[in-house]
């Protein structure tokens, strides 16, 4: 049946943090992110404490680099050869480690950011992630720290004493905070943004949710969206959803192999 909705053309991508799990990224809500109960960063104490941007970007300074080495896996490959045959309308991603552009897709709406820019919180001046890394490592020289662990979005878990040693910096043109071109927790999700994935969702042949719990209101309004305006959902994850009873396929199962044998079932 999900090949049959498939061919149909038309499908907008709705992924989440579960399709880029096999790419060794884990996630909140998913098996990985149950074992290690991430308490991430809000937008609220980010912006309303500098010891709190220490804390962050002293923990996401370490573990950008596992970030920065995640390459594409098997689903986000299979997710750009769907856009390449002509059957998607649209891919909305929940993940900010532009994964599924550097496995060819284009196009992508990035409905919670991206972790490779950087924007002033003070002038919105936006800037690579490289330039604040090289800053970074200029302004730390020495500074090295072990994680015990590695977060989502690249978030490690460093000793209290690391993070006090970190010196952070500001923007080069104004002076102003720094933040990761990312929607914290707590942070809404730009308006414009939000009318665009209603409206790829409403126009939709099909909406193929691919690795999302659907827990935050987020993502999961996208679903109910598309079930109000009769658009067929279909849902492959690991584990229930909070989607699951607006879909007519439900798959639990890993996403690299199964999207792997929805390409094949296309071909045959």
């Amino acid at each position: 049946m999900l090949a049959g909705l498939v061919a149909g053309g038309d499908v907008v991508v709705l992924s989440g943090a579960g399709l880029s799990t096999e790419s060794g990224i884990p996630d909140y809500r998913g098996e990985t992110g149950r074992r290690r109960r991430a308490d991430p960063m809000t937008y609220q104490a980010f912006t309303g404490s500098e010891a709190a941007r220490r804390r962050y970007w002293a923990r996401s300074h370490l573990g950008w680099r596992h970030i920065d080495g995640a390459r594409p896996n098997a689903g986000h490959r299979a997710v750009a050869e769907l856009q390449r045959r002509g059957l998607l309308a649209g891919i909305i991603t929940q993940n900010v480690d532009g994964l599924q552009q550097a496995a060819g897709a284009a196009g992508v709406v990035e409905l919670h950011g991206a972790l490779h820019r950087v924007v002033c919180l003070s002038c919105g001046r936006r800037t690579p992630r490289e330039r604040l890394e090289e800053r970074l490592h200029a302004a730390n020289p020495g500074w090295e720290a072990a994680a015990a662990a590695i977060n989502p979005d690249g978030d490690a878990v460093l000793p209290d004493a690391a993070v006090e040693a970190f010196a952070i910096v500001g923007c080069e043109r104004c002076g102003g905070p720094l933040k990761p071109d990312v929607i914290f927790f707590g942070e809404n999700v730009p308006p414009a943004r939000v009318r665009e994935c209603y409206a790829l969702t409403e126009r939709a042949g099909a909406l193929l949710v691919l690795g999302s719990s659907l827990t935050v209101l987020s993502g999961y309004r996208f679903v109910r969206h598309a079930a109000r305006h009769g658009v067929p959902v279909a849902i492959v994850n690991r584990g229930a959803t909070r989607g699951d009873e607006h879909a007519l396929v439900t798959l639990d199962a890993p996403l690299g192999a199964t999207l792997g044998a929805l390409l094949a079932e296309l071909d045959g």
